[in-house]
């Protein structure tokens, strides 16, 4: 009998806890009605800050860019030039290059010379009268090749390449 009595104890408490869980799931499922009435609210909010952007305005600088791309250079070695004619005119640019013993400025310098050619080409343009706005080196794939070492090892041998970006715009006087 006192078995009896036990279970019939436990129950109605398994009986409250499931009335319990029903009636905090009924809450959540309120809770989770009430954001979905406020979300169309947000939403033309948004909407007309995106609207409120501004807009490039018609007369904005122009800007000339080239860009090469799996050039043969470690970007390292490549930043190293990039740092030192970014917002250089374009002549004192050519020059610094020019004498330049690093390996990577001939590829820069060629680079701002096929800048300069598209400004005169295409924009009719004076490319002497252009500074090197903006210059990139990204970091381009690895060519991974192997050196055969003693004892039938090899070590590996990482051949990074780079894609560089120039952006020129015409002096401001």
């Amino acid at each position: 009998m006192a078995d009896e009595k036990k279970e019939t104890k436990k129950a109605p408490k398994a009986a409250k806890k499931r009335s319990v869980k029903k009636a905090a799931s009924k809450a959540a499922r309120k809770v989770a009605k009430k954001p979905a009435a406020k979300a169309p609210e947000l939403a033309p909010a948004k909407a007309s800050e995106a609207k409120a952007a501004p807009r490039p305005s018609p007369a904005a600088p122009i800007v000339i860019r080239a860009s090469s791309r799996y050039v043969r250079v470690a970007p390292r070695k490549a930043r190293l030039i990039a740092d030192q004619v970014r917002g250089l005119q374009i002549e004192k640019a050519r020059a610094l290059l020019q004498f330049s013993p690093r390996g990577a400025a001939q590829d820069i310098r060629k680079l701002i010379d096929s800048a300069a050619a598209n400004a005169e080409n295409n924009h009719d343009l004076i490319a002497d009268e252009m500074k090197v706005a903006e210059i990139t080196v990204d970091e381009g794939p690895t060519l991974k090749r192997f050196r055969p070492r003693a004892l039938g090892r090899a070590t590996p041998i990482h051949k990074r390449t780079s894609h560089i970006a120039v952006a020129l715009s015409p002096e401001e006087d």
